[in-house]
Parts: C-alpha cells; sequence; structure tokens
C-alpha cells in the first residue's frame, strides 16, 4: 500500500508539473497582464477562451452518440441511436458548419485580441520608458541648476585665486628679471675682461709662433736656394770639366745611332735636356731598379745606351760586374768619372765585333725608339748573339698603345724616330731565338693625368694605359 500511495503522488506531481507547462504556453500565447503591472489596462480575455473551449466541445458532439457501458440492452440502445443520427444527419449537417465557422470566428477575434494586447504592451514598455527619461530629465534640470550655480561660485573663487597668482608672479618674474640681468652683466663684464686678456696672449704668442715660422721657413728657403744654387753651379761646373776633358765644345748626339742611320742631332744641351725631360739621376736610378730582379743572377751586364750611368750605378750596388755604351761623349764621361765601366761606341760596330755569347744579361732603355724601323730587327739579332744561353735582355720604351704619349712625351726629343709597338718587338725576339717572352706595362697613365680617370676602365686600360712597356726575354739556345 505505501509503494501504491507513493506512486500516486508521483503521478499527481507529474500532472501538475504538465498543467503548470500548460498554463505558460497558454500565457505566452495570449498576453495578459494586470492594470497594477502597465499603464494600460488590458481586458481579461480567459472567459472568452473558457466559452470557446465549451463551444468546441459541444461542435466535436453534434451527431455523435454518447458512449455507453458494455452489455446487450446498451448495445441495443446504441445501435437505434446510431440510426436515428445517420437518418438525421443531412438535418444538423449546416448547424455543424454553422458551429464550427463560428468557434473559427472566435479564434480569430482572440488572435487579433491577443495581437492588440502585444501591441499594447509594447506601447505600455515604451511609456514607461519615456516616463524614466522624463523624471531622468527633470532630475538633470534640477541638478544642473544646482552645479551651474555652485560652478560659478567656484569660478569666481579660482578667478580671484588665479589674478592674485598673477599678479604675484609676476612681480616674482620682474625681480628675478632684474637680478638676472644684473648677473649677466657682471659675467658679461668678467668674461670680456678675461677674453682680452686671453686675447692679447694668444696675439702676443701667435705673433711669436710667426715670427718663428717665418724664420725657419726662411731659413730653409735660403737653404734651398744655397742647395739649387750649388747644384747649378755644381752641373755648369761638371759640364766644363767634361767639355774641357774630351777636347769638344759642342754637343754631340745622345743616341745608339750611326751617322748614316739618321740625320745629325741637332746641337743642344743634351744634359739640361735629360734633367728636364728624362727626369733627374736618382729618378731615373729609381725607376730602373724595377728591373734588378731579372740581373741579379747575371754576372756580367751590358747596358746599350748607358747615358749617365743610372742601371751601370745599381748593378754596382747590387754586386754584378756591367759594362756601358753610348754615343755621347759627355754622358762617357760622366759614367767614367763616377768610376764605371763606359765606353764610346755606335751600338752595331760594337755588338757586331764582339763574340758570341759575351754577356748573361743585356739592358737597353729607352734606345729602340731611336733606331731606323728597318734596323731594329738587325739590333734584337745582334743583342740575342751578345747573350750567353738562358741570358736576359730587357727592352724598355715608350708604349705606342697609350695615346696619351704622342700628346706629351714621345714628340718631346727630337731625336726619337718611330714607336715600336709591344707586338712587333715581341715578333723581332722570337724571330732572333728568345724566349719566355713577357710584356710589363709601367706608369699608369692615370697618375699623372687625373682626367683620364673619368673615362670607363675598359677605354682607359686599352687606349691610356701604361706610358712606357718592358719586353723582357731569356736567350733559349
Amino acid at each position: 500500500m505505501p509503494d501504491e500511495a507513493s506512486s500516486e503522488d508521483a503521478k499527481a506531481q507529474e500532472l501538475a508539473a504538465a498543467v503548470r507547462e500548460i498554463q505558460e504556453r497558454v500565457r505566452s500565447h495570449y498576453a495578459t497582464a494586470t492594470g497594477s503591472e502597465t499603464l494600460v489596462p488590458q481586458p481579461d480575455l480567459m472567459a472568452v477562451l473558457h466559452a470557446r473551449d465549451a463551444a468546441e466541445a459541444k461542435v466535436a458532439s453534434i451527431g455523435m452518440v454518447n458512449p455507453r457501458p458494455p452489455g446487450v440492452f446498451n448495445s441495443l440502445i446504441q445501435g437505434v441511436k446510431k440510426t436515428i443520427a445517420r437518418a438525421l444527419d443531412w438535418h444538423v449537417r449546416e448547424q455543424v458548419q454553422f458551429n464550427r465557422a463560428s468557434v473559427e470566428c472566435v479564434n480569430a477575434t482572440l488572435d487579433a485580441l491577443n495581437d492588440l494586447n502585444r501591441a499594447m504592451l509594447r506601447l505600455d514598455r515604451e511609456l514607461k520608458r519615456a516616463e524614466e527619461e522624463a523624471r531622468e530629465l527633470a532630475d538633470i534640470r534640477v541638478h544642473w541648476v544646482q552645479w551651474r550655480q555652485e560652478w560659478e561660485r567656484k569660478l569666481a573663487t579660482v578667478e580671484m585665486r588665479f589674478l592674485r597668482s598673477v599678479a604675484e608672479l609676476e612681480a616674482s618674474f620682474r625681480q628675478r628679471t632684474v637680478q638676472i640681468e644684473s648677473a649677466f652683466r657682471e659675467l658679461a663684464a668678467s668674461q670680456h675682461r678675461d677674453f682680452s686678456v686671453r686675447l692679447d696672449q694668444a696675439a702676443s704668442e701667435l705673433n711669436a709662433g710667426l715670427l718663428r715660422e717665418f724664420d725657419r721657413l726662411r731659413t730653409e728657403h735660403l737653404v734651398r736656394m744655397h742647395a739649387d744654387y750649388e747644384r747649378i753651379i755644381h752641373n755648369e761646373l761638371r759640364l766644363i770639366r767634361q767639355r774641357l776633358a774630351t777636347g769638344r765644345g759642342e754637343e754631340t748626339a745622345s743616341l745608339p745611332l750611326p751617322a748614316a742611320a739618321t740625320p745629325p742631332a741637332p746641337r743642344i744641351d743634351w744634359l739640361k735636356f735629360a734633367d728636364r725631360f728624362r727626369g733627374t739621376e736618382e729618378y731615373v736610378k729609381e725607376t730602373q731598379r724595377f728591373y734588378l730582379p731579372q740581373f741579379s743572377q747575371c754576372h756580367y751586364v751590358l747596358d746599350v745606351g748607358c747615358g749617365r750611368g743610372e742601371f751601370l750605378e745599381l748593378m754596382r750596388e747590387n754586386g754584378v760586374a756591367a759594362r756601358g755604351i753610348d754615343l755621347n761623349e759627355e754622358y762617357v764621361a760622366i759614367c767614367r768619372q763616377k768610376g764605371l765601366e763606359a765606353q764610346l761606341a755606335d751600338v752595331f760596330t760594337y755588338l757586331g765585333g764582339l763574340p758570341a755569347g759575351g754577356f748573361d744579361g743585356i739592358f737597353c732603355g729607352q734606345v729602340v725608339e731611336h733606331i731606323a724601323p728597318e734596323r731594329l730587327p738587325e739590333l734584337i739579332r745582334l743583342m740575342a748573339r751578345a747573350l750567353q744561353p738562358g741570358g736576359v735582355v730587357v727592352v724598355e720604351t715608350p708604349n705606342p698603345e697609350n695615346l696619351a704619349i704622342f700628346a706629351t712625351h714621345f714628340y718631346i726629343d727630337p731625336t726619337h724616330a718611330r714607336p715600336v709597338p709591344a707586338a712587333l718587338l715581341v715578333f723581332y725576339m722570337e724571330e732572333v731565338g728568345l724566349g719566355g717572352i713577357r710584356i710589363e706595362r709601367r706608369f699608369p697613365a692615370v697618375a699623372s693625368s687625373p682626367a683620364l680617370a673619368q673615362l670607363p676602365e675598359e677605354v682607359r686600360d686599352s687606349f691610356f694605359g701604361g706610358l712606357d712597356y718592358a719586353a723582357i726575354a731569356t736567350k733559349l739556345t
């Protein structure tokens, strides 16, 4: 029994929950509110709903037979009722239709009323919101008046305090300005006094330094002038002694060419010409130092066109025996005064009279450009004949691949015959059995003419390379 009671209570609770859920659904479908909840009261439609439900129940039961308990008598009565209902069906059909239409009209009216209630609820919410905003606006207006009065009072107080502070700051600023100006004047006066004292000291030191520098420059200038004068006097005296020693009163040609090969050289001071256009002896000596490694293993070297003996001095300083030949008597005399072995001779006559293989090194610097082109192969052949097998020959000459030499260096010397291209000189060397030939291009034109640096590198290398070149070769057999 307790189990049955508990199960009945559970069913009752489930039934009550189902009824509440149905009621909530009905309330959500049919919007209703009491007069205390809304500003606009809404009609209660529950009575209409109950009446509608009762009408729908009657509509469904018209023409139907009421159920009765089972039994023979009841079955008989049910049969009679069904027969009568079928017989009267044509009579009650329209009534049933009318009742159903009436119920549908009531349903439509209820739906319209529900829509109206929902619209009234939305309107009620908007009215409540407007009422709240109106109350807030009135509250703001009241507080605004109070706040403005208080703000104006505080503004007047702050303004008075501000004006008082400005007046105090202005007075303080004026006082500080006066103090700063006074301090600035004192500081400026002090610095001006210090600056004047230091300026006087600096001026005195500068004057003393300038005087010392002037004395030093004057001394250096006098020393340099004295040295220049001594060098000029020494050169002139040397020329006079050389000319007296040779017994000649005129200059001779300085080139290793026979008289029949070229016209006579002009009668000029060739020593002064060499100093001005070839360079001093020290300069020439430094440029020829480049060739020392080529002759470091030699024992006896011939310098063709020895000039003032710069290369012969290099050989002596490096312990290599050397001899020079030249057509200029003054050059030969200078070499002999230096204790160098030099001989006045024509290169073709001298080389032609030597036994084969008399030297293991030959240096021919700035000579082949003076030789007539038709005799140049003969000169190369004679130098190769004078070399021992394995001996080295170096031929230095202006580089015709460099177009700048024709505007600057080459035609300065009136005894230059024709420039010798490197390819032609190499060909002549190969013809006489010289091998291992290489070309060294020296003295880039851009070093003496910086304007050439603006040209493209390929053009500069092709047409403005080294001012001179040296052909270095070895005798093979």
